[in-house]
């Protein structure tokens, strides 16, 4: 009793799965060098050349194909043939189509648009012939079907690298294949040329080849040194750009990138509209047809915008630039994968295809010798007709006859005796000499190539010329020299409108445009009422300050517009429970502005020491146990003043240059007011109110007002820290400070 092999869980696993992996490299994901395709491309094009759908017959529903495929040669799920058969046809996706379909294929828009397998119908290209026109002449290996019912070929006898014509991607266990597409052309020149020396390095092949040649017209924008890298290592990648002109001020985008779809460009560059990314933009179209696959078009806000820097930007930052892998990782004839650089490529096919060709001439060879063979026991026969005939008609056995008779092989005696009486001419006869001699001639020729590798070489190279002039094409995707792309600075993409920045007493905010904008007149929110203002520009930050003294940065082009009445500061900010903001600040970082505290302390800082990325801010002015007043902006510190009141109606004047310029901090006394009357309420600094030499301050109380022109004000002028002087009679109780300039 035979004992059985064991194996542990690890083992039986580990087998199991090497198994697997052989099973996807080989019978799955990688192509065969020889013919440049995979099992499921080989049986499509078998099926279809079996049931009669060449590029000169009508077309046949495709689900007729995909069932022959699935039922005889690949048993897999119908979606997966189909799938297949659809990237075969589709001409912007494979750069040579081996089908033609006819329907819904789908398109560049979106390359999955194509209709169920019920609705379209398909046939062979003419360029499939190259793969199949000699098949049955004896060039390629046959094995069974999946279930031993039938036999199919190992592989195709591919007449030119298709290999490298339509490449190849795919995805097996531990590996992977991305082969790009080349110009046939180029191919079969390089071919030829590796043919007739064959030391040429990838350098010098790169002459003829100088790179992929894509099924869509994108510039590749690759340096002959990346280009050269890749294809001596056989890994790297292809860069890819969009082609674009100019028309009518308008950017018009011709060319995408290989497997780039317009709706794909299309969501990429509204998605940055939308998010206000883009404010270059003012509108896009898609205007693609049927006579412009591609027709894209970017209209900018104005002609002043630079049509080529805003595409630079577009070429960062979508996939109208792209980056296409590239790894030749390809079944050899070894029947093992492996990685090859160009010139291993070629050479590797020029072997298969020479034992092709003489595979196909032996096969041509050994056929005309057995026909040989036939034609000179049909001329014994006529030679020798009366005998022949006698023996036929008194013989019960006259094939036995007829070889002992003529010392003939059976199957010439059995070719004697299928003859027709008919045949029995004499004009018969002289047929057959000159097939004869016809004949002898070919196999003579055909012994004479088999013999020599320099004529082989130069039948090989006639075919690849012949095919050549049939299929080749002119170079799709031209190499051209580039900038890198550079995105936009976000900063860049802003507008620089002039903006107002409002801030409500409630702690609403927003920005509207342009600078002469009545705040007051505002519409706000019932309850609510203007609070603060500041000038700026939409590319500048917004800075608010709070009861605590942190202070927090807004983008003012991420605010929302003044045509409604804005939006929280709380949401767009993490300050701490029970802030308030009484008031807001914005322009550029050198901006000055003066913080002070309602004690009146204060100091001079430049808004850019007060912005932060932080939504939780960060401290500007300790005010300990008082609280910040609104913040003013200051133009400059000289020739520049700082008004001060407090609430007994008291008003200070110091030159701005007084102040020191802080980043933080508590700052220095601005005016002096009495703590007692602080602790009590009775006294503060209620407003700021900063000015340049020869304005107005127009001061409201109540429904009245009063304007102290620039020779009043001097006598509220005084050294830093002083008490100041009381405001005239009837204002000391001030709701309001407005600067006015003569």
């Amino acid at each position: 009793m035979s004992k059985e092999k064991s194996l542990s869980i690890g083992g039986f696993a580990e087998k199991a799965y090497l198994d697997y992996s052989m099973y996807v490299i080989l019978d799955r994901a990688l192509p065969f060098i020889g013919d440049g395709l995979k099992p499921v491309q080989r049986r499509i094009i078998y099926a279809m050349s079996e049931i009669g759908l060449k590029s000169t017959s009508k077309f046949k529903k495709s689900a007729r194909t995909v069932g022959e495929v699935i039922g005889k040669f690949h048993p897999h799920g119908d979606n997966a043939a189909y799938e297949a058969m659809v990237l075969m046809a589709q001409n912007f996706s494979t750069r040579y189509p081996l089908i033609e379909g006819q329907g819904n294929w789908g398109s560049l828009d979106d390359p999955k648009s194509f209709a169920a397998v019920r609705y379209t119908e398909c046939r062979l290209s003419a360029y499939a012939q190259v793969l199949l026109s000699e098949l049955s002449q004896g060039t390629v290996d046959w094995g069974p079907n999946f279930d031993g019912t039938l036999i199919e070929p190992r592989f195709l006898s591919s007449r030119i690298p298709n290999v490298l014509l339509n490449g190849a991607s795919g995805i097996a266990v531990g590996m992977a294949t991305d082969i790009p597409p080349h110009n046939l052309n180029e191919v079969v020149d390089a071919t030829i040329a590796l043919i007739d020396s064959p030391k040429l390095s990838v350098k010098e092949l790169l002459k003829i080849i100088p790179a992929p040649d894509f099924p869509t017209k994108a510039e590749i924008i690759s340096t002959p040194e990346e280009l050269l890298e890749m294809y001596q290592t056989g890994r790297g990648a292809v860069k890819l750009r969009a082609t674009y002109e100019i028309e009518n001020g308008e950017v018009v985008i011709t060319a995408l990138p290989y497997q780039v779809s317009t709706t794909r460009i299309l969501e990429q560059i509204a998605a940055q509209i939308d998010s206000k990314k883009m404010n270059l933009i003012e509108d896009l179209r898609d205007e693609s047809d049927g006579e412009n696959p591609v027709r894209i078009i970017v209209v900018p806000r104005s002609n002043r915008v630079d049509k080529d820097a805003l595409m630079s930007h577009l070429f960062a930052t979508t996939d109208l630039q792209k980056n296409v892998r590239v790894n030749l990782n390809v079944i050899g004839l070894s029947g093992r994968p492996k990685v090859f650089d160009l010139r291993e490529i070629l050479k590797e096919w020029i072997t298969f295809r020479t034992q092709t060709v003489k595979r196909r001439l032996q096969h041509r060879l050994d056929w005309l010798n057995d026909r040989l063979h036939i034609l000179e026991g049909l001329m014994i026969a006529y030679l020798n007709l009366d005998e022949v005939i006698k023996i036929i008609r008194t013989h019960d056995d006259p094939k036995k006859q007829l070889i002992k008779k003529f010392k003939l092989t059976e199957i010439q005696a059995n070719a004697i005796l299928d003859i027709r009486l008919r045949q029995l001419a004499k004009l018969e006869e002289q047929s057959i000499i000159e097939e004869r001699d016809s004949l002898k001639a070919e196999a003579k020729e055909i012994e004479k190539i088999l013999n020599s590798a320099s004529r082989l070489k130069t039948l090989i190279k006639k075919e690849l010329k012949e095919d050549q002039e049939e299929f080749g094409d002119e170079r799709n995707s031209m190499l051209a020299e580039a900038e890198e792309a550079k995105a936009f600075d976000e900063k860049e993409l802003i507008s620089n409108d002039p903006m107002t920045v409002v801030l409500s007493e409630k702690g609403w905010i927003r920005a509207a445009k342009g600078h002469d904008v009545d705040v007051e007149g505002l519409q706000y929110r019932e309850g609510d009422s203007y609070l603060s203002s500041s000038f700026a520009r939409n590319s500048q930050n917004a800075v608010l300050l709070d009861n605590f003294g942190k202070a927090y940065t807004l983008p003012i082009h991420q605010l929302p517009s003044a045509r409604g009445q804005g939006d929280p500061v709380s949401g767009k900010i993490n300050a701490q429970s029970g802030a308030t903001f009484p008031g807001v600040i914005a322009g550029s970082e050198e901006t000055l502005a003066v913080l002070a505290s309602n004690l009146g302390y204060g100091f001079v800082v430049k808004l850019g020491d007060l912005q932060t990325k932080n939504k939780s801010g960060k401290a500007a002015l300790n005010a300990k146990n008082a609280k910040p007043i609104t913040p003013k902006i200051l133009s400059a510190v000289e020739e520049n003043y700082i008004a001060s009141i407090t609430q007994e109606g008291k008003m200070l004047i110091i030159e701005a240059g007084e102040l020191p310029i802080l980043g933080k901090g508590k700052g220095n006394k601005i005016i002096s007011i009495d703590k007692k009357k602080f602790e009590a309420k009775e006294d503060q600094l209620m407003y700021l109110v900063t000015f340049k030499k020869g304005q107005s301050i127009k001061l409201y109380s109540g429904k009245q007002h009063f304007v102290i022109k620039p020779n009043d004000l001097e006598n509220f002028l005084g050294n830093r820290g002083r008490k100041g002087n009381f405001l005239p009679k009837g204002y000391r109780k001030v709701d309001k400070v407005e600067v006015i300039s003569e």
